[in-house]
């Protein structure tokens, strides 16, 4: 299927491109190129094709959530700058 320039134009338009002559005679000849590839494509028999959203099944690869011991809070607090008893102190970020 070959684009016509106005067509090129029209499309080059809905996408709010601004083309120069060169760019609508590189795109026409691109675009037309690309259309002839899909008419191949639809010529294909895919009747016996059932439809599909994937074309590979899809598998769950996260890990599920499992239940473990935590550290103990004198380890997590050992390294803290500033400690208060079992917390970590901070400095205040609104006064």
């Amino acid at each position: 299927m070959k684009l016509s320039r106005e067509e090129v134009l029209h499309i080059a338009q809905l996408a709010r491109l601004g083309l120069t002559e060169t760019e609508v005679d590189r795109l026409s000849e691109q675009l037309s190129d690309i259309l002839e590839n899909f008419e191949v494509l639809q010529q294909v028999d895919t009747s016996d094709v059932p439809p599909t959203a994937q074309s590979i099944p899809l598998q769950n690869v996260t890990k599920g959530d499992e239940a473990a011991a935590s550290l103990p809070q004198s380890q997590i607090l050992a390294n803290a700058p500033r400690r208060d008893g079992e917390f970590f102190r901070v400095k205040a970020v609104l006064e």
